[in-house]
C-alpha cells in the first residue's frame, strides 16, 4: 500500500502561469471565433451558418481537451461570447454587423447551445488515469 494519500483528500493546485497563459490564450481564441463566424455565417447564409457554429464548438472542444478541463471550454466560450455581444451593439453611424434575420439569431441562440453543450459534456479528467471499471 502506498503512503500517498487518496485523490480526493489531496490539496488543490493553485493556478500556474502556464496555465493562466493558456486560458488567456484560449479566451483570444474564442474572441478571433465569433468575429469570424459572424462574418462567415451572412456571407454564405447555410453553409457559413453551419460552418461558423462547427468552427465555434471546435474551438470549445479543442480548449478542453487542450488544457484537460472544463475550464478550456469555458475560457473559450467566454471570448465567443464577448466577441458576439460587442459586435451585435450599433454604432451611432447606424453601421451594424448583425441583421435583423433568422441567420443572425439562430448564429446567437446556436452558438450559445454549442458553448453550454461542449462545456458541460467534454468529460472531466480522470485522476491517476486508472479505468473506472471495477474488473480491471
Amino acid at each position: 500500500m502506498s503512503d500517498r494519500p487518496p485523490t480526493l483528500a489531496q490539496p488543490l493546485r493553485g493556478p500556474s502561469a502556464g496555465r493562466f497563459a493558456a486560458y488567456l490564450g484560449l479566451f483570444a481564441v474564442g474572441l478571433v471565433v465569433g468575429a469570424a463566424g459572424s462574418l462567415v455565417q451572412a456571407a454564405w447564409f447555410p453553409g457559413g451558418l453551419l460552418l461558423a457554429l462547427v468552427g465555434a464548438a471546435g474551438a470549445f472542444v479543442g480548449g478542453a481537451w487542450l488544457t484537460g478541463g472544463r475550464a478550456g471550454a469555458v475560457a473559450g466560450a467566454a471570448g465567443w461570447m464577448l466577441s458576439v455581444i460587442l459586435l451585435t451593439a450599433s454604432r451611432p453611424e447606424g453601421d451594424f454587423l448583425f441583421a435583423a434575420g433568422v441567420g443572425s439569431y439562430a448564429y446567437l441562440l446556436g452558438g450559445m447551445a454549442v458553448a453550454v453543450i461542449c462545456a458541460t459534456l467534454v468529460p472531466a479528467p480522470r485522476a491517476g488515469g486508472r479505468s473506472v471499471r471495477l474488473g480491471e
